[in-house]
């Protein structure tokens, strides 16, 4: 039996507002490491977009030099070019009939073929995709999301550019798309719903785990505190009283819930949980999931959440910007739990890779012609 004055702790942590419960913000290094080391990958990436998004996928280099800021290039296009050799061919063409021809540049061989592959893998793990796609609707409000929101994430699930327009229509069976993306009134609502895609990966890994042991395990959060993080009495007492509620799945109908219960904030950790699982990185910029506080019913104060359960969610400031990162997802800044939509970056990172092998042999190569010709020349002094 617990004393009276525990019994009234417990009560009394029941009854306090979950917004009124802070944990300090601690800074994890390498969990900010592995968001830095995707910095110049994804600057190449906005760049590369850019350049394919043109008419003929081709544009004058002045251009591209004008919407540096749109791309968040600190670099001068010019400089990025020579850095990153591989992605473009520069070629002279003129912008209008009887002008001078200027600088243009256009897609390498090597980077058509990287986008002929990346076809290949998405067209190889299209029922992942299809699966993924549902999970969303599947766990929205009303089963219906906005098309443009959706294709303001597409990168962060992993989503072809063309998915609404090509992926969609061909799986009527689960997707109905009104109105025309781009234009603020489009949507995508689920069809039907498939039991199977209703698992999260938290109960799958308690089935897993009960199939294994043959015993049932109960469906829980992975906490893991970073090294030397120490919560207060009164949190430690809220969060170990939470955990034993039983798991909400982000899939479950919760319209009966109260917004401020503690059930439905283990509900929304379970959707925050489970957005995350499905995104490429395990991460994704809190700005992005703030789009969707109404189809997934989120508070208006619902990054609180990722310091508050720090144990399961790191919120990093890297770059001047909040991304909430999956901690069981990484091993130090290493991603262990690899989405198959992660061979296309493997690919374009090759590309990258090669370009700059390139460029460094030929800085090599002109480092010693100028060594060459400095020794020749104080031979020829010294005669």
């Amino acid at each position: 039996m617990f004393s009276r004055s525990k019994s009234h702790t417990l009560s009394h942590l029941k009854a306090r507002s979950i917004s009124s419960l802070k944990v300090v913000w601690r800074k994890d290094p390498e969990l900010d490491r592995a968001i830095e080391l995707d910095k110049r990958y994804k600057q190449c990436a906005r760049v590369v977009k850019e350049v394919l998004n043109e008419p003929g996928q081709v544009i004058p280099l002045r251009y591209l030099e004008k919407r540096r800021e749109r791309m968040r290039l600190k670099l001068k296009a010019e400089t990025f070019l020579n850095q990153n050799p591989g992605l473009f061919d520069v070629y002279y063409d003129r912008i209008k009939p009887k002008t001078e021809p200027v600088r243009f540049l256009r897609p390498t061989d090597r980077l058509r073929r990287f986008l002929h592959q990346e076809r290949r893998v998405f067209l190889d793990n299209e029922p992942f995709i299809v699966s993924k796609l549902c999970k969303l609707l599947m766990m929205s409000k009303n089963k219906v999301v906005s098309a443009d929101k959706l294709l303001h994430v597409k990168r962060e699930f992993g989503f072809p550019n063309d998915f609404l327009v090509d992926l969609v229509p061909r799986y009527p069976e689960y997707f109905r798309l009104t109105g025309s993306p781009g234009e603020g009134k489009s949507f995508l609502e689920l069809v039907n719903w498939n039991p199977e895609f209703a698992k999260s990966v938290i109960e799958r890994r308690a089935e897993e785990e009960s199939e294994r042991l043959g015993i049932r395990v109960r469906p829980s959060f992975n906490v893991q505190l970073p090294r030397g993080f120490v919560l207060k009495k009164e949190m430690r007492e809220w969060i170990r009283d939470w955990m034993e509620l039983d798991y909400v799945s982000p899939y479950e109908d919760v319209s009966h819930l109260d917004q401020a219960s503690r059930e439905m904030e283990k509900r929304s950790v379970g959707v925050f949980h489970e957005l995350l699982s499905l995104s490429l990185h395990k991460r994704i910029p809190v700005p992005i999931l703030g789009k969707f506080c109404d189809e997934y019913r989120f508070s208006n104060a619902f990054s609180t959440t990722f310091t508050r359960h720090s144990g399961i969610f790191y919120l990093s400031l890297k770059g001047g910007i909040e991304t909430a990162v999956l901690r069981e997802a990484y091993r130090g800044d290493e991603l262990i739990d690899r989405d198959p939509l992660l061979r296309i970056k493997d690919m374009f990172v090759e590309l990258l890779e090669d370009g700059w092998r390139q460029r460094a042999e030929q800085l090599r190569l002109k480092q010693e012609k100028v060594k060459e010709d400095m020794e020749l020349l104080a031979t020829k002094v010294s005669e």
